[in-house]
């Protein structure tokens, strides 16, 4: 069984935000990107190729010891959750399908900025929208990417 299918007595739900697919070692696909993505923000050096490999499969242990979930190696809906609510905005690229607290604060950080946009940490078409206007408004690249210099702008911060 999964390192942290949740059992009836410690079930909760969970935003949708928060969650991806379970995941398990020689998995690949865009989720695994993801993962890797995350695992990175959270100070893991793993090469972003989509493969669930040995070093994936290594740092996803890690990360659950760090942050006492059951040490399996495999990405169930707590490990996801945890990656999720944890990673620091700003420490790793956003765009179009990422979900989690960063895109939370992303879509916070818009409204401040007078975009019109819903705070639900899913970065779907309307976040995407946002962030060009909020782009072009600034003369950046409006591609719909939040790298370093977005989140810097979105913060308030001069690019010098």
């Amino acid at each position: 069984m999964a390192n942290d299918h949740l059992n009836a007595d410690s079930w909760r739900p969970v935003p949708a935000a928060l969650t991806g697919p379970v995941l398990y070692p020689w998995d690949a696909g865009p989720a695994v990107f993801e993962l890797q993505e995350l695992l990175n923000a959270h100070g893991f050096r793993l090469k972003l190729d989509g493969d669930f490999g040995a070093k994936t499969e290594t740092a996803v242990g890690e990360f659950q010891r760090r942050y006492g979930l059951r040490v399996d190696g495999i990405v169930g809906p707590q490990t996801w959750v945890a990656l999720k609510q944890k990673v620091q905005p700003g420490t790793r690229v956003l765009k179009r399908g990422h979900t989690g607290a960063d895109v939370f604060q992303l879509q916070w950080l818009l409204q401040i900025s007078g975009q019109q946009v819903v705070r639900d940490g899913i970065f779907g078409a309307a976040t995407e929208q946002a962030l060009i206007e909020f782009q072009q408004k600034h003369k950046l690249k409006p591609d719909g990417i939040v790298d370093l210099i977005t989140w810097r702008m979105l913060r308030g911060r001069s690019l010098l």
